[in-house]
């Protein structure tokens, strides 16, 4: 059975960037307090992330929740990989391991210092 094109593209989206937030509204036009906060929390760290609006498109959203089993907006993806939004990465980020993540993300891009 051929794969869901809406899941082929979310799957390129985020093969093709490091840090990726599926929220609501855009970098310089935010929909929501979460997507803000979001923004806020990665911009302290100073790694390029992008953001891709999910109200425009609400069958990608639907997809996304089936294939991160989380309800909710933003979703968050680092390198790769799923980790929900800043509920989980808040704490992470306490423990000290979010970080280490985003320089091991970023240590093959030499456009960062």
């Amino acid at each position: 059975m051929a794969e869901d094109p809406i899941e082929e593209e979310i799957r390129r989206e985020i093969a093709t960037h490091k840090i990726l937030i599926y929220g609501k509204g855009t970098k310089t036009a935010p929909q929501c307090g979460f997507t803000v906060e979001t923004m806020q929390f990665f911009d302290k760290f100073g790694y390029p992330y992008e953001i891709i609006n999910v109200l425009e498109n609400p069958a990608k959203r639907e997809a996304l929740t089936r294939m991160t089993n989380w309800p909710t907006l933003p979703k968050v993806f680092i390198n790769g990989e799923f980790y929900g939004d800043t509920d989980v990465l808040g704490p992470m980020d306490e423990r000290g391991e979010l970080r280490p993540l985003l320089e091991k993300a970023f240590r093959t891009d030499v456009s960062h210092p």
